[in-house]
C-alpha cells in the first residue's frame, strides 16, 4: 500500500527514490525528478526510444529547460499564454538542464507542458518540473484509477483517496504534441487541443 499525504508524495518525489503518480487534466501521470528518470523506463518495461515530458507548475518553471532565439521565445510563451495550463505539449530544442535520458533517441529536444488541473500544478509546484509519462506499462492503455496504479506499480506512491476529492473529471484523451520546426509548428499527435 502505497497512498499517501500530498506533502510525502511531495517530500518522495523531492528525495529522488521515489516515482510518484497524480492526476492531470488527461490521464493520471508517473512522475519522478529530471535526473532520476531512469525510474520510470524501468517501472513501466519502457525502452529509452519513447520520450518523457517534462510537466512543471507554471511556464515559467519551464523555459530554463529550452533553449532558441529571443523571436522563438516571443512565439512560444505566446501559445503557452493561450494554452497552458492545458493539455498541449510543446516539443522544442532542449537546453543543457534536460538530462540526455528524458529523450534519449532525441536529447536535443523536449516535450514540455502544464497541466490544466489544480492538484498536478500544486505537486508541480513544490517539486519543480518532473518527468513524466502516462501511467501504464508500456504499449498498454494507460490506467486511470489509483487501485489500478497500485496493482500494476506498488512501488509507485500516489495519494489517498481523501486528497482527490476536490479533482475535476480528467479527458481520457491524450494531450495535443506540437514540434517547433523553427519557422512554425508541426503535429506529432492530435490530442484535445486544437492548434491553430
Amino acid at each position: 500500500m502505497t497512498q499517501v499525504s500530498i506533502d510525502s508524495l511531495i517530500q518522495g518525489a523531492i528525495s529522488g527514490d521515489y516515482i510518484v503518480s497524480f492526476p492531470t487534466d488527461t490521464v493520471p501521470a508517473l512522475a519522478a525528478l529530471p535526473d532520476r528518470s531512469e525510474l520510470i523506463f524501468v517501472a513501466k518495461q519502457r525502452s529509452q526510444d519513447k520520450p518523457l515530458i517534462l510537466m512543471a507548475g507554471s511556464a515559467e518553471d519551464l523555459w530554463p529547460y529550452v533553449h532558441g532565439s529571443p523571436a522563438d521565445f516571443q512565439v512560444w510563451q505566446q501559445v503557452a499564454q493561450s494554452f497552458w495550463p492545458g493539455a498541449l505539449t510543446l516539443v522544442l530544442p532542449a537546453s543543457e538542464k534536460v538530462p540526455a535520458a528524458m529523450n534519449a533517441i532525441d536529447p536535443t529536444t523536449i516535450g514540455v507542458r502544464v497541466p490544466n488541473c489544480v492538484l498536478a500544478r500544486k505537486i508541480l509546484q513544490q517539486t519543480g518540473p518532473l518527468a513524466t509519462t502516462s501511467a501504464n506499462l508500456s504499449g498498454q492503455a494507460p490506467l486511470e484509477s489509483i487501485a489500478e496504479i497500485e496493482a500494476q506499480f506498488p512501488e509507485v506512491l500516489t495519494l489517498l483517496a481523501s486528497q482527490l476529492s476536490t479533482v475535476a473529471t480528467a479527458s481520457s484523451l491524450p494531450s495535443t504534441v506540437a514540434k517547433w520546426t523553427g519557422s512554425g509548428w508541426k503535429i506529432l499527435r492530435q490530442g484535445t487541443v486544437q492548434l491553430e
